[in-house]
């Protein structure tokens, strides 16, 4: 049985503690936070353990979920992994790339998993995409959401990240150019982010990410060279439109012409993509197969997104 830690007792720490209680592979043991009373009030919740400092976890853990602030992660997760302690950092991986390499290096040489937490990579309606992909032409991602002042950063890297990490994934080569406008509405952070990027392999990619909406959207739409995919993450269900030129006689002899098919596959496994996210990190700790989202894919995520951040600032 794997011992998890969960270090963080915020928004993001609760749930990954509530999902953790409910592993069947491992146990949350440990709750970390700096307030001594959160860390209490999380810990007790799921009959583990309270620490106020995450140095404590060395020698009783086995893995630990970092879900602190991201300026905090290097200091955080660094000595974990250092210790042997597999980590899930939630994302993005780090605030600068250089911290990112720091944190990949230090999980190698320790030899153990190093995972980032794009928990919409754990989807089901983006794991339905593995097996519909089929030369991607051009892929769109929306994202909106209302506004929130709690949160401190732009919305490249609190909701675009998100769908950078997974048009990587699905275009399948590297991006050769981007090209984003920012607006500044609520914040002095960009509040809406608007994306269009090109591939190495010829693929293309627009991306539109607002926290100035009225309403939470969340879509993906591939075009491909014989199909249409249209993808709703907030219902989890998955489109697929095909042209289809047939034509057939009636029984009554009239003459009909079918121009498209709608295909709507069956998602078996729809839920909460953090138990998938959370399931996964066990499973790489423990089978030490790779993780969906390495280190490397994270570290990848942030470096496009602060690609995005210049290319605006040069066009300013």
């Amino acid at each position: 049985m794997l011992k998890l830690a969960i270090v963080g007792a915020g928004i993001m720490g609760a749930n990954h503690a509530r999902i953790g209680a409910q592993l069947r592979d491992a146990v949350v043991t440990h709750v970390v936070d700096p307030d001594p009373g959160r860390a209490a009030k999380l810990a007790a919740s799921v009959d583990a353990v309270a620490l106020t400092d995450p140095a404590d976890l060395v020698g009783v853990v086995d893995a630990a979920v970092v879900a602190v602030p991201t300026e905090l992660h290097r200091r955080v997760a660094g000595p974990l992994l250092d210790a042997g302690i597999h980590v899930l950092v939630e994302k993005p991986i780090a605030p600068t790339t250089e911290d990112a390499d720091d944190l990949i290096a230090r999980a190698a040489a320790a030899d153990v998993t190093l995972m980032v937490g794009h928990v919409e990579r754990y989807n089901p309606a983006v794991l339905e995409l593995d097996g519909l992909l089929d030369r991607p032409v051009h892929i769109s991602a929306t994202r909106v959401s209302p506004f929130s002042p709690r949160v401190t950063v732009g919305v490249v890297l609190d909701l675009m990240i998100h769908d950078i990490d997974i048009v990587l994934a699905l275009a399948g080569g590297e991006p050769t150019r981007i090209e984003a406008v920012l607006s500044s509405v609520r914040t002095e952070n960009e509040d809406l982010a608007s994306v269009v990027m090109e591939f190495d392999n010829g693929v293309t990619a627009s991306l539109l990410a607002s926290r100035i909406g009225q309403q939470k959207i969340r879509t993906l739409e591939v075009t491909q060279a014989e199909n249409y995919l249209s993808v709703d993450l907030l219902r989890q269900d998955v489109t697929v439109h095909r042209v289809d030129h047939s034509e057939y006689l009636s029984d009554a002899g009239a003459r009909y012409r079918q121009v498209g098919v709608v295909e709507i596959p069956f998602l078996e496994h729809r839920g909460e993509p953090l138990a998938r996210e959370l399931g996964d990190f066990v499973h790489a700790c423990t089978g030490r197969e790779e993780p969906r989202v390495t280190g490397a894919a994270g570290r990848r995520a942030l470096a496009v997104a602060q690609q995005v951040l210049a290319s605006a600032d040069r066009s300013s």
